[in-house]
């Protein structure tokens, strides 16, 4: 096994690639003891420090070569969309290999979530040049993202609306009961709300 950091920030990475730098010894000690620290060196890929341009070129697959300009460039981009176009071949490559619309339908839903909605024409621009199967996939991914936000929207909503109500008759509930609201399903928000009447203590509703 050799383990491998991708990092991909606004900012290049500055800090160590191995545990015994983490260690707070003097100096001396240090030198003295550095045969016997536990080390666990890794590798670093610094996207913030490779070229786009190189990344083309590194012998990898156009799904692996594409994810990795895209933990690049995308997240905040506005305009992502035309940045992409000068690898339309390599978008292309991907939606026509073997797992192709699964994959392709991978990278959208990545570029969907950490994009900015202002690219959302530019990416049609580019979907519709790559054809029909581009296209329909963009536009299920992006069907798909916005029912999950209304049934997240739903779920978020449930949970106010509980807390409010156990607020009102246990007072000011503990960090944990909180967390647990939150964190619920929306079919145990449905059964707890239910309880609210009946339950004497907090314990008793969320049982």
């Amino acid at each position: 096994m050799v383990p491998l950091v991708v990092h991909h920030n606004d900012h290049a990475w500055t800090a160590p690639v191995e545990v015994a730098d983490l260690v707070d010894l003097d100096p001396g000690l240090t030198e003295a003891w550095r045969d016997y620290l536990p080390r666990f060196r890794f590798l670093l890929d610094d996207l913030v420090r490779v070229d786009a341009e190189v990344l083309r070129e590194r012998p990898l697959t156009s799904s692996v070569r594409l994810t990795l300009l895209l933990l690049k460039i995308a997240p905040g981009n506005l305009s992502l969309g035309k940045d992409l176009w000068p690898w339309v071949d390599e978008l292309r490559a991907v939606l026509e290999g073997p797992d192709g619309r699964e994959e392709f339908t991978a990278l959208l839903r990545y570029i969907e979530l950490v994009g900015e909605a202002d690219t959302r024409d530019q990416l049609h621009d580019l979907m519709a040049a790559l054809g029909p199967e581009a296209e329909e996939a963009h536009m299920t991914i992006a069907e798909m993202l916005r029912a999950e936000g209304r049934v997240e929207g739903r779920i978020e909503g449930r949970a106010e609306t509980l807390v409010q109500l156990l607020t009102l008759k246990f007072g000011p509930l503990p960090d944990a009961v909180l967390t647990t609201v939150h964190n619920a399903s929306a079919d145990q928000l449905q059964a707890w709300t239910a309880r609210v009447l009946t339950a004497d203590t907090l314990d008793q509703l969320l049982d």
